[in-house]
Formats: C-alpha cells, structure tokens, sequence
C-alpha cells in the first residue's frame, strides 16, 4: 500500500445520501468525496494548516491498527483449522482469547468514542492476545501458541488477501509501533508531534520497556490527536472546501489584480469624464469594471463563482477537482449564485454612474 493509496482508496462506499457536512470521522474513514475527501484534507493540513505530521500520525496508527487485525483475523482462521480441538493446544489462555475474539471484520480505525460496544470489546480481546503472544514468544517463556511461519513482509504488503505472498508477520506488527514511536513520539524525532508529556511517556514505556506492540498502547495519543484536529483544523478545512472552492494563494492573486483593475477603471473613468468623451466611449469601463469587481468579490467570498457552478475546485495552485460531493455541491451552487447577484448588481451600478454622468472638458 503506497502513501498515496491510504489517501484514495476507500475502504468503504461513501455516503451520498449525506444531506449535511461530513463529520471528521467520515474524511479519516474514506467516506466522502472531493473536494472534502481525505486527500484534501492531507493537502489542507499541509500547505494551509503546516501540520501534516499529525495526520500522518493518525494514519500511521489506523495502518498499524490495521495490520494487527489482519494479522490476528489470519491466525485465528489457521489455528482454528490446523488445531480443531483448541483445548489441546500449549497456551490455553491464548487460545481461549483468540476463540472469543470472533470475526474481525475490516473497519476504518476511529476514536474509541466513536466505537460501538461490539468493536471495542474485539479491539480489546484483540490488543490482549497480542500482549499474551508476546509475553509467551519471549526469553523466558517456552509455550505459545501453534501456528505457522508466515514469510516476512513490510505493513505496505497489507490485503485482504488470504494467499502467502500477502501474509502479515509477527514482527511487522514490531516493526510498525517501533516506526511510529520512533517517527513521531521521541523528543528529537524525525517529525515529533506535540502531546502532553505524560501521553507520550506512558507510550515510549509499554513500547520499550515492557514490549508492547498491540494497538490499545496508541489509544489515548489517538484521541488527542483526532480531537485537536477536530478542533483546530477541520472548521478551517470545511471552510475552505465546503463554503469556497479557492485556496490562499489564489485569493491573494485575485485580490490584487482585482484591486490594479478597479484603480486603472476609476481612472479611465475620471479621464474620460472630463475629456467630456461619448457615452458609447465610455462603454469600455465595463471590462476593467467586470474584471475588478468579479475579483475582489472572489476573493471577498473565496468562491469563484463560474468555476463553482459548472462544478470545479481548487485543491493546489491552478490544479482543479470536479466536485462530487452532493451536498457540497449544492452548497456551492447556492452561493455561487448569491456572489455572482452580488457582482452583477455591484458592476452595473458602478457601470450605469460612470457611463450616463454628464461628461465635463476640463
């Protein structure tokens, strides 16, 4: 699984009924279209909002989640297979955690107040039995559990496939809490993301010290995360996307050649006023009049009204997206319309008084 396709390969089918703003929950979970999707919302925290690293934390940690529901959804159906009679088998705690787990069904990872009662007792049967397998494959344990020798292979090897080439290792599970607490947890590291010191001890210990790899160790770094974006950063995203279709830059660029043509249209107005010119001369004022007051009222509403309504939206610097969103679509639409009365009526006014004011030879 490559970066890009964590962002845009939806796990689930989204919403389109949806008569309302998709929640965060939903962006993280795949289950919108641009130009809320999760791929927008990656592009919005890093070039808007500079802080990427928290979100690539929540998607290193839903990965991680991810990889250990594979790897125990695979083991549960080998050992079940291999040892039917699951009493006989060496570690019958083990075994008895993994028999009650029950079908883990693939799911978006989410925040534990989002999660149903159901989920978050397999996700804690789940983290339990990976605590235990890992007590019993250590030094001092001789027992565990009896299953087969998956190959090795890297967490972006991860299916739903069931065929060897695609099966998930113990020490992938490792190998992937280790990346993320080194990538985003330790002071110093390579993108360190900042939470409460006590958040980040408690997982730096259960990680290296007492060895745990199972997903419960991120819960609480989860939540913190999920609920500072949720408040920080996705009102401004929803902003954005859902109320306009321009990005910062953008705006700033229309602001400025709105501004230079409304100067140069005040100017040939006043010139040819009092060069006391005829009013079908002085219908020329329309354009740079059109131009200046389209502008600046994009940039006033960070909308562009035309692109809106035949259903366009910016996502990086003139790199565009169709809309596809139903609800955002028609939200834009409506205020498409309302900006571009707006412009109308503020271009013919300025129009109408500059075009029929008596002209003057000074």
């Amino acid at each position: 699984m490559t970066d890009n396709d964590r962002l845009t390969t939806p796990p689930h089918l989204p919403d389109v009924a949806r008569n309302r703003l998709p929640t965060l929950f939903e962006v993280l979970s795949r289950r919108t279209l641009p130009p809320v999707d999760l791929f927008s919302f990656y592009i919005y925290m890093r070039d808007q909002q500079r802080s990427v690293d928290y979100l690539d934390f929540w998607l290193d940690v839903a990965q991680h989640m991810s990889l250990c529901r594979h790897y125990v959804r695979e083991l549960r159906r080998s050992v079940l297979v291999a040892t039917p009679d699951i009493e006989k088998t060496n570690s019958k705690r083990s075994s008895q955690i993994l028999e009650n787990i029950g079908d883990l069904e693939s799911r978006p990872a989410g925040p534990s107040m989002y999660s149903t009662e159901k989920e978050r007792d397999q996700d804690a049967q789940m983290s339990a039995f990976l605590r235990e397998e890992q007590t019993q494959d250590s030094p001092h344990s001789g027992s565990g559990i009896a299953r087969p020798s998956p190959p090795f292979s890297t967490p972006r090897d991860l299916t739903d496939s069931n065929s060897p080439s695609h099966t998930v290792a113990r020490q992938d599970i490792r190998a992937s809490a280790e990346k993320i607490l080194y990538t985003f947890l330790l002071p110093g590291a390579e993108r360190e993301i900042t939470l409460p010191g006590s958040i980040t001890q408690d997982v730096t210990t259960a990680i290296e010290e007492y060895g745990r790899d199972d997903p419960e160790v991120f819960d609480v770094a989860k939540d913190y995360v999920f609920q500072a974006m949720e408040r920080d950063a996705f009102p401004g995203f929803l902003r954005m996307k859902a109320l306009g279709n321009l990005i910062p830059p953008t705006l700033v660029m229309r602001l400025i050649i709105g501004l230079v043509s409304m100067f140069g249209a005040f100017w040939a107005a006043f010139i040819l006023i009092f060069l006391d010119k005829s009013r079908q001369t002085r219908c020329w004022l329309i354009l740079p009049f059109t131009v200046g007051v389209y502008f600046l009222s994009s940039y006033q509403y960070s909308l562009d009204p035309i692109m809106a309504l035949i259903g366009y939206s910016e996502y990086t610097p003139f790199n565009f997206s169709r809309i596809r969103e139903p609800y955002v679509h028609q939200l834009l639409a409506k205020r498409a319309m309302m900006v571009l009365a707006i412009t109308i009526l503020i271009d013919a006014a300025l129009c109408v008084l500059f075009i029929l004011v008596p002209g003057k030879r000074l």
